[in-house]
Parts: C-alpha cells; sequence; structure tokens
C-alpha cells in the first residue's frame, strides 16, 4: 500500500514504472506490424506491376527466334482436333504451367500421377467415347492411370537451336528460356512420333 505523499520508484535504479514500458512496447509493436503490412502489400504491388500476368502476353503463332517460349498443342490424331501454337514473349525463364494458363488450356491428369501425366487437352480425347484407336477400337481413355501406349498425349521440349525430345519434367515443374519450344503432341497408333520440325 502506498502511503500519501510519497511516491512510488521501482526497485531497481534507472527502471521505468510497468504502465509507461507495457505502453512503449504495444506502440512498437503496433510500429512494427503496421511497417511489416506496408512492405509486404508494397512487393505484392511491386509484383503486379513488374511481371504482367500471362493472359495479357500470349500471342497466337510461333515465336521470332529468341524472343519468347513457344506453345504448341497438336491434336490432329484425333477426331476433332487440330494444331496451335503460341508465342510467349518474354527475355526470362519461365514456368511452361504458366504458358499453359495464358494459353488458356484446360489440362486434365489422371488420378494415379495427377499433373505429371497428361491425359486430357481441351476435353480431348474424349472421356465418352472411343479414341479411334485400330490397336483397340474400343479403348476409352479414363484418366485412371497411364494412358496407353498407343493413345497418349506426350510433353516435348526443344532447345533454341536443338531438337525435339520428350520433357524430363512434368508441366507443373518444367521451365522453358527464351527461343525453346514446348509441345504438347497426342499420338494415336505410333503417329505423329514426333513434332513437326
Amino acid at each position: 500500500m502506498i502511503r500519501p505523499g510519497r511516491t512510488c520508484r521501482s526497485p531497481y535504479a534507472g527502471a521505468v514504472t510497468s504502465t509507461p514500458r507495457i505502453l512503449t512496447l504495444l506502440a512498437a509493436g503496433a510500429l512494427a506490424l503496421g511497417l511489416s503490412a506496408c512492405a509486404s502489400t508494397g512487393s505484392a504491388q511491386r509484383a503486379e506491376t513488374e511481371s504482367p500476368t500471362p493472359a495479357q502476353t500470349i500471342v497466337a503463332g510461333a515465336c521470332p527466334t529468341g524472343k519468347g517460349v513457344t506453345l504448341a498443342v497438336d491434336s490432329s490424331a484425333l477426331t476433332g482436333g487440330s494444331s496451335q501454337s503460341w508465342c510467349f514473349p518474354t527475355m526470362d525463364k519461365v514456368a511452361v504451367a504458366d504458358v499453359v494458363a495464358a494459353a488458356g488450356l484446360s489440362i486434365e491428369g489422371t488420378k494415379q500421377y495427377g499433373d505429371q501425366v497428361v491425359c486430357r487437352v481441351n476435353g480431348l480425347p474424349s472421356a465418352s467415347a472411343p479414341v479411334g484407336s485400330a490397336q483397340d477400337p474400343a479403348y476409352i481413355e479414363k484418366c485412371e492411370s497411364m494412358p496407353a501406349a498407343f493413345a497418349y498425349w506426350a510433353l516435348w521440349t526443344k532447345l533454341a537451336d536443338g531438337a525435339w525430345d520428350y520433357a524430363q519434367e512434368g508441366l507443373s515443374t518444367l521451365t522453358a528460356q527464351p527461343g525453346e519450344s514446348v509441345e504438347l503432341l497426342f499420338t494415336l497408333d505410333g503417329a505423329p512420333a514426333a513434332p513437326a520440325a
């Protein structure tokens, strides 16, 4: 109990009383939280303005040499299929998944392997009709596990001055440099065996 006329002193020399110390700590904590919120908002805004979204950068056709990453999709072996290509203009390495998203492609993986194995691109092959194989005329792709060896999507890559080769990674982890090409190719009964030159 404090007697009238006496002041309350800390038993430690130079110590501050508890109420001002708590207020000081609270003010410092609020300032730190406020600054961290500003920093994260600022960096998010910078990221939005510095790197355009993929949808803003994709254009139809192949890229001029070294001016971006070319993405091609060839489903011409299937009934209703086609062949298309897009250019993702960039001077930096990009995630192929971003290029695929920019092209507006709908990709379906398999139940067993997820997006590491491409099963359907833009709804092809059909989930309800046979793929059209001479080897197994009744075969319908169900996207359960690995697609049949006679009817499958393959992911191909090509270096700037190289030849086409099977991708060594799936769509979710694959990256590409400017000048490189990526193709999703549907092979039916062995044809086409590889992307066109």
